[in-house]
């Protein structure tokens, strides 16, 4: 289960970056990256972020010390 954690709070990093750069340059990376909001492998992407999301809920309810 860690390594799903560790790959879903590196997307969820990515996706804050995305959102970062939208917010501060109207610049959406993985939309230009991958042709457009429209394309289906963007939408996969969008949606994968999500779930990173989704995932790393656990986080907020996790012990900090476990190692």
């Amino acid at each position: 289960m860690q390594t799903l954690q560790r790959v879903a709070l590196v997307l969820t990093i990515i996706g804050a970056l995305n959102w970062g750069l939208v917010g501060l340059f109207e610049f959406d990376l993985v939309a230009s990256l991958f042709g457009g909001t429209d394309q289906v492998i963007s939408r996969v992407i969008y949606s994968l972020i999500g779930l990173a999301g989704i995932i790393n809920i656990g986080l907020l309810f996790s012990d900090m010390d476990d190692k």
